[in-house]
């Protein structure tokens, strides 16, 4: 075996799962199903007490972790879309009162900030939703006088940022159906289109036709670098380094697209001082062994239908001739995903772009980034089994070992 190479071949699907017994692969596809159970609350009438309210604003109070991240992209992508102030917060702002709307997410029921929101919430008055374990302090301050939207799906804790985004997302449909509710996806429809990416990145695809196989593949034996052409995709890109430093121990940089961009020549500089002799056109890691250098790759994530200025900058990595940094272009076919829903195996079509309006049938900005949640979420989980023995892990028992 060539010193460096992974234990797993990637196209071995029947390894794949035999390594994954804590059931990583299976925690990162269940994007899809957080997001119905999200449908399933707004079918069932969770936040029928939202109905007909106009709120002066939407306040999201949000955990450490996952759910500001869910915050961060929801408030990002909306822009001035919305036709109320959309607020991302730590703490409960001292001006919020009955005329507002106020969603408290996070993982720990337990969280003082998460607790004194809901309780100040409640008691100005305000309309309050819980996105959190309704358990301990958190459920006897919420005691009947908030809607609550509870985990349903047991995943992984760094795979939890889908869910918060769903709850986001239900609220504003309600509260704002006008403006921000078209400018958001409908959940049961968000959920298809991720259980659709979720097969094609499944391990029973081989590399050439699975997103998140390639994406690992790309990362493998490199530094990785997240970058994000807009602010979404920047908020996607400190996703993305969480994701991939929880589940593959990988650490990665997540910055803006122009920070990547303008640390090009550093990166370079600091890659030929560790090792000044080395030439990647004439070293051969069969005979010369691993390359005495690590190679950094930039993943730039983009939701723009206008590709050709994200694609100008990325040149600029390639520009030096060092072969040290290279660069990916990483976007989400959303159209794609709605024609091949039940069977990934099926020939993609051609894209045909609209005259003045760049790629049709891209789908809505938050779809596009939900869907590129997802994958980096299975390519860390990928990543995760790469060099894997099998071994059993502590979350077996927890979330099961197939796919």
């Amino acid at each position: 075996m060539i010193a460096g190479t992974p234990v797993l071949d990637l196209d071995d699907a029947a390894s794949l799962e035999a390594a994954d017994a804590g059931g990583a692969l299976r925690s990162a596809a269940s994007g899809g199903a957080q997001v119905r159970a999200s449908a399933a609350d707004v079918a069932e009438n969770v936040l029928a007490r939202l109905a007909d309210l106009r709120p002066r604003s939407v306040v999201l109070v949000s955990g450490a972790g996952r759910a500001a991240r869910a915050a961060a992209i929801l408030v990002a992508a909306l822009g001035d879309r919305a036709s109320l102030p959309v607020v991302s917060v730590a703490s409960l702002p001292p001006w919020v009162g009955p005329l507002d709307v106020v969603l408290v997410a996070g993982d720990d029921a337990g969280d003082p900030r998460l607790i004194d929101a809901v309780d100040r919430a409640v008691r100005r008055g305000a309309e309050v939703v819980v996105a959190a374990p309704l358990e301990g302090p958190l459920r006897a301050a919420a005691a009947g006088r908030a809607a609550v939207l509870a985990p349903r799906v047991r995943v992984l804790d760094h795979n939890r940022l889908l869910r918060f985004l769903a709850a986001g997302i239900a609220v504003l449909r309600i509260v704002d159906p006008t403006r921000a509710g078209a400018a958001v996806p409908d959940l049961t429809e968000l959920a298809d289109v991720l259980d659709a990416e979720a097969l094609r990145d499944g391990p029973h695809n081989e590399i050439f036709r699975n997103p998140a196989k390639t994406l690992a593949v790309r990362m493998h034996k490199h530094g990785v670098v997240f970058a994000g052409d807009s602010p979404a995709t920047a908020a996607l890109a400190a996703h993305g380094a969480e994701v991939l430093l929880l589940s593959a121990g990988r650490p990665a940089a997540a910055v803006d697209l122009a920070e990547a961009v303008a640390a090009n020549p550093r990166i370079v500089e600091a890659a030929g001082q560790s090792a000044p002799n080395f030439d990647p056109m004439f070293h051969d890691e069969e005979l010369d062994g691993p390359v005495p250098v690590e190679r950094m790759r930039v993943f730039v994530l983009s939701s723009d239908a206008d590709q050709s200025a994200a694609r100008r900058r990325l040149a600029v990595f390639g520009a030096a001739g060092s072969g040290l940094v290279d660069a990916d272009l990483v976007r989400a076919d959303v159209d794609l995903l709605h024609t091949t829903l039940t069977d990934p195996s099926i020939p993609t079509p051609v894209r045909r772009a609209e005259p003045g309006v760049g790629d049709s049938g891209m789908g809505t900005e938050l779809e596009q980034l939900a869907v590129l949640a997802l994958r980096l979420e299975m390519a860390a989980a990928y990543l995760r089994l790469i060099g894997s023995h099998g071994s059993a892990s502590e979350d077996q028992e927890q979330f099961g070992g197939r796919y």
